[in-house]
């Protein structure tokens, strides 16, 4: 059995070692589109991460069986293509859940807690100047009591959901999908959640429903003491508006981990000095802590043991 891994560099450190003893193990760290057909040739399993494989690739590629994606979403495979060519197509589900949910939590009271300001208000002497034991130019608050609301619960927000009662907030959600009414909390209509959260994280897909979920209009309903949270997906709010929100100070701040375009380009928005201190932003990390990855590859791992069987 020939494997591809065609973007190992986006599990990071977590061991691979078990893919050796499963066959010719083909590791890339980067792979160009120009470069998908030529390393895959010949392969019987092919493992991506965001690198594509569309129509294209795999009519070109006889002899791939399985596609094992390094993610749950599956939108970098033309899944109509692949079944049609006989080719099973594996993603990782639930393997992050709570790897997002806690990083939901480092953002959420990074901004509540106002931990950057008073980090750097300690680095740069301010502290060790000011003669004064304490400092409270940046009130923070408690988590205790307010409404967190949630837009997509799914596994990571029903997580989410569980640890934010644990602090005592009040948990309310909206269904993305209209589908989901019943999950043992309030569920409002987005205009609703929008207006009456002190804290909103995001943990659905990046689909129809959800393109630009949150524009400006949407931006405008929160309180101007409220924050946003998006580790979902970038699209969910337009970056933008998001923006022009938070310099006319309809929202307190937010946190993403997620953008519209990743990485993020030079000319963002987002990157504007003028609300620099308004936002917690990290590199799409919140799927990826040390347990997460290696979960995600003993998983692959596994689907490639069952799709050998039958190929003995």
């Amino acid at each position: 059995m020939k494997i591809v891994f065609l973007d190992a560099y986006s599990i990071g450190n977590a061991d691979d070692s078990a893919l050796n003893g499963l066959g010719e193990y083909n590791r890339y760290e980067h792979t160009t589109p120009e470069q998908v057909l030529s390393r895959c040739e010949g392969a019987d399993v092919v493992i991506t991460n965001k690198v594509k494989l569309m129509q294209t690739e795999l009519e070109n590629l006889p002899s791939l069986k399985l596609i094992c994606i390094a993610a749950t979403g599956m939108n970098n495979v033309d899944l109509k293509i692949a079944a049609e060519k006989g080719i099973t197509v594996k993603n990782v589900a639930d393997y992050s859940t709570d790897s997002v949910a806690e990083q939901t939590f480092a953002m959420a009271l990074g901004l509540i807690h106002q931990t950057q300001y008073y980090d750097q208000y300690v680095k740069t002497g301010s502290y060790s100047k000011s003669g004064l034991f304490t400092h409270h130019d940046r009130p923070f608050f408690e988590l205790k009591g307010k409404k967190w609301g949630i837009i997509g619960m799914g596994h990571i927000g029903r997580r989410v959901a569980e640890i934010a009662t644990v602090f005592g907030a009040q948990i309310a959600y909206y269904s993305t999908s209209g589908k989901n009414m019943d999950a043992g909390f309030p569920c409002l209509s987005l205009n609703d959640l929008m207006e009456n959260c002190d804290i909103i994280s995001i943990h659905a897909p990046l689909n129809e429903q959800t393109q630009y979920l949150l524009d400006y209009e949407k931006l405008c309903l929160m309180k101007p003491t409220a924050f946003l949270i998006n580790v979902g997906r970038g699209g969910i709010v337009r970056e933008t508006d998001l923006a022009q929100a938070l310099r006319e100070k309809r929202l307190a701040g937010a946190a993403l981990d997620v953008y519209e375009q990743e990485p993020t380009p030079l000319d963002s928005p987002l990157l504007s000095s003028d609300i620099r201190e308004k936002l917690l932003m990290s590199p799409h990390i919140a799927w990826a802590s040390a347990e997460a990855r290696q979960r995600l590859v003993d998983t692959m791992v596994q689907h490639i043991m069952n799709q050998k069987k039958p190929m003995k």
